[in-house]
């Protein structure tokens, strides 16, 4: 069975910058498809940090309320414990936006939230349990993709494809598009630990190696950075990784004592973009325009902020007609400079995140800085909190 879909933009990916981009699209009026490769937003270990300017932009779109009574944890500052010296990294305390805290939310809830949404307006279709294998052209143009469903072969047409599957998208690779990678030093553990009443940790705890801890109610989730290429998930691994967590944090290595290789989710952490983030007909945006290390966990941010400035640019193009190569152009213009300067910083900061003292050394120069300044953790917070360049709605 073969089934043929018209619309005018089809987005590939139900992620963060493939479901805003559907919800602002579908907004203005447009036919939109979101195609997801999976059956639902289930995924355990993926990005779930939420910004106060994604908040924002949550508020200017009537959602804040329904983004707040869904579960979710609030940080106001980043705290970071150096072999115990406890410093503020980042405060988001003074930031010009409603909501001056990061959010932790489970991604499916954040993805829930928008494809709900989106599918108040008519004009949005989300296909799931659907694969995209290739783009369609004619005449030298993207004009479409295809791929199959349980039913069989499925073909979408559009005025713009948009490739919004992330850092292993395929169809990048059949639009004629590369990234350019950036060695990236590290890799990152994921895994879960039980939580004992009244136990309270930094977000970071450093100086021996580094874990972040992630309060999540009624357990904990961990991320513990590591050297790249270093974990097979072997017992002697399991055995290595306890023992650092255990010079890092104590109480964390002996709650971490019986855990099995297979709950360590390892993400191998890649730090590359695109050249060109579009071919005549597609466009690319999020991870697939440009693979981010989770340092500072800004990854959802900028997908989300990409969704906005190309909602912005390719919406009066869709409806005046097809988006032309001028278009797709600006949204990358727009976008280039931030991811930029973005990824610096995680390059920047891959040898601080992995390395290890010993407790009588002294500070890194930069701790001592905000030792010594604590308000340049305002400026870290804009940073972090904003991005290097905020898109607002209009």
């Amino acid at each position: 069975m073969s089934t043929r879909i018209d619309t005018d933009c089809v987005i590939v990916g139900g992620g963060p910058a493939g479901l805003m981009l559907g919800l602002l699209l579908v907004r203005q009026g447009l036919a939109v498809t979101v195609v997801e490769k999976h059956a639902d937003f289930l995924r355990d270990f993926r990005g779930d940090t939420i910004h106060p300017s994604t908040q924002q932009l949550l508020g200017d779109l009537g959602l804040l309320d329904e983004f707040l009574a869904r579960p979710h944890a609030d940080m106001d500052r980043v705290t970071l414990s150096w072999h115990g010296t406890e410093l503020t990294l980042a405060d988001f305390s003074h930031l010009p936006t409603p909501r001056r805290v990061m959010s932790f939310m489970p991604q499916w809830d954040f993805l829930d939230l928008l494809a709900e949404a989106a599918a108040r307006h008519p004009g949005f279709r989300l296909l799931r349990s659907t694969r995209i294998d290739d783009v369609v052209r004619e005449a030298g143009r993207i004009v479409g993709v295809t791929g199959a469903d349980a039913e069989g072969v499925v073909e979408i047409r559009a005025r713009v494809v948009v490739d919004a599957s992330g850092r292993d998208s395929t169809i990048r690779g059949a639009g004629g598009l590369a990234p350019r990678g950036v060695a990236a030093a590290m890799d990152v553990l994921w895994f879960r630990l039980p939580k004992e009443p009244g136990e309270d940790y930094p977000f970071i705890q450093a100086g021996a190696g580094m874990i972040i801890t992630i309060d999540r109610g009624d357990f904990l989730q961990i991320a513990h950075v590591i050297p790249a290429g270093s974990w097979a998930g072997t017992d002697g691994d399991v055995e290595r990784m306890t023992r650092r967590l255990v010079s890092i944090s104590p109480r964390l290595g002996a709650a971490a004592s019986g855990i099995r290789g297979d709950e360590v989710h390892l993400l191998r952490v890649r730090l590359e973009r695109l050249r060109r983030w579009y071919v005549d007909g597609m466009l690319c945006i999020g991870d697939a325009a440009h693979a981010m290390s989770p340092a500072g966990g800004v990854g959802i941010n900028l997908a989300v902020q990409d969704a906005v400035a190309a909602a912005r640019i390719l919406g009066p193009a869709l409806t005046q007609g097809r988006p032309g190569r001028a278009d797709l152009r600006r949204v990358q213009r727009r976008r280039t400079w931030p991811t930029v300067v973005t990824q610096a910083v995680q390059r920047a900061l891959q040898g601080p995140l992995l390395s290890t003292s010993d407790a009588g050394a002294p500070l890194p120069r930069p701790l001592r800085m905000l030792r010594r300044h604590p308000t340049l953790s305002r400026l870290t917070g804009r940073f972090v909190g904003l991005g290097a360049r905020p898109e607002r709605l209009g």
